[in-house]
């Protein structure tokens, strides 16, 4: 899917927002509002699933991770071994 965006010009142009910025600071909005997950987020953002929960860490913003993710986790650590 195709998005676009009309932003005003002064702010569109303002050196301190690359699409980058625009990329993350969309995904973060939809990530909190619950409307895409985790994965989904990084993706828009255009990141490693790893780098955007820490940039998101760094925002201060919360991961939604919950217990039956938790034990989820857990179940594919054990099949691989690892625990």
């Amino acid at each position: 899917m195709k998005i676009t965006i009309n932003i005003p010009d002064d702010i569109a142009q303002d050196p301190a927002f690359s699409r980058a910025n625009w990329l993350r600071e969309i995904a973060i909005a939809l990530f909190e509002q619950e409307r895409v997950t985790l994965g989904g987020a990084s993706q828009i953002a255009d990141m490693h699933l790893m780098e955007f929960q820490k940039y998101l860490g760094h925002r201060g913003g919360c991961v939604h991770y919950d217990v039956q993710e938790f034990d989820e986790d857990l179940k594919n650590l054990r099949g691989r071994g690892w625990l």
